[in-house]
């Protein structure tokens, strides 16, 4: 918004309250470094584009196009006017010159998605626009111009026309395990972006309290008086640091068939972020440009993911992530952890004994 609560066409704004504009942002300015990596290598792929305009032809984009346009509410002055507003809203903070259009469909499951090949377009369910005040929406539309300013649609489509084969041809041998491993990896590549989409959608609405308001209510349902940001967050370290590596491998068997992550882990991840120097620094006005996007380096992007990943595993209090550290850094009791089994890995090994020898009953 102008300092006048003006957009520079004369659209009066809706919004109460002053927000930072960030003109000519580039996404990597608030993308995860995985999801970053990826982005920046697959634009340097000379004909990618081509390959998947060709592909557009084989996907039911169109299908799903005209499946929104007849049976779902389409966003505008005359439908949904406060969404409208905040969509505008949204384009005008983050810099994005074609407005996407935008739906709302009939589904009690709280959802949002922005999908499509050529252009995106933004679907929210009735589910979440029921459940959300307009903060926390605010939030949640800015998530969404957050994929189509990364250019997400493109792969989330692909991703849910991949899911679909799947289920086609899993009847032939080897097909399905083929197209699930391709399903698999753009998963995990999807999940950090539904990170950096979460990030956007702080830049938008700039209030992290909201956006964990939202997050948690997507949860827990609409019983705001019931429930309480910090003890959400209180649960995010408890599913980081709890449970031996038994626990450690049933989160990785939970979250492969996810396109998101949990809830509770989106919420840390986010106040992280938003307590970080690199989110002041771009509200302060200082972030990369998308005039800058066609010199950036796949080599630098792919040393930043790998540093990201390195400082999560570092940080992390998981007990297989513990596990990797201690490999990597030689710790001389590894192997006595092993021996001891998955409840090793829940705390720290005991001490040599300084007193009398073990009292009986206790364990060894």
């Amino acid at each position: 918004m102008s300092d006048d609560g003006r957009q520079d066409t004369g659209y009066e704004r809706v919004p109460g309250r002053q927000r930072r504009r960030f003109p000519g942002i580039s996404s990597r300015a608030y993308e995860h470094p995985a999801d970053r990596s990826a982005l920046v290598a697959l634009r340097k792929l000379s004909g990618f584009d081509t390959v998947f305009k060709a592909l557009s032809g084989l996907l039911p984009e169109r299908s799903m196009r005209l499946l929104f346009l007849s049976d779902s509410v389409r966003v505008s002055e005359r439908q949904f006017s406060h969404l409208h507003d905040m969509l505008r809203d949204a384009c005008y903070i983050l810099d994005l010159e074609k407005v996407p259009q935008m739906y709302v469909t009939q589904d009690p499951q709280p959802n949002a998605m922005c999908i499509g090949l050529d252009e995106p377009i933004i679907v929210v369910s009735t589910g979440l626009v029921e459940l959300l005040d307009e903060e926390e929406m605010r939030a949640v539309v800015g998530h969404e111009v957050g994929h189509a300013l990364s250019g997400h649609s493109v792969y989330r489509t692909v991703l849910l026309f991949l899911t679909s084969l799947a289920v086609k041809v899993a009847w032939i041998p080897l097909g399905n395990i083929a197209v699930m491993a391709i399903v698999t990896a753009l998963r995990e590549w999807f999940r950090k972006s539904e990170l950096s989409a979460d990030r956007a959608g702080l830049l938008v609405g700039q209030d992290v309290r909201a956006s964990m308001r939202g997050l948690m209510k997507t949860a827990g349902g609409n019983h705001l008086h019931e429930m309480n940001v910090d003890a959400f967050l209180e649960q995010a370290e408890e599913y980081d640091s709890g449970g031996d590596l038994r626990d450690s491998v049933l989160k990785i068997l939970n979250v492969l068939p996810r396109s998101h992550p949990f809830t509770t882990v989106r919420a840390a991840e986010l106040k992280k972020w938003a307590e970080s120097r690199e989110h002041q620094r771009i509200m302060d006005g200082h972030y990369p440009r998308r005039s800058e996007d066609k010199d950036t380096s796949v080599g630098d992007s792919f040393r930043e993911s790998a540093a990201g990943y390195a400082s999560d595993v570092k940080g992390s209090k998981d007990p297989l992530m513990k596990l990797v550290t201690d490999f990597a850094g030689g710790a001389s009791d590894l192997g006595g952890r092993v021996r001891r089994g998955f409840d090793g890995f829940r705390s720290p090994p005991p001490g040599p004994a300084t007193g009398p020898a073990d009292t009986p009953g206790t364990d060894g």
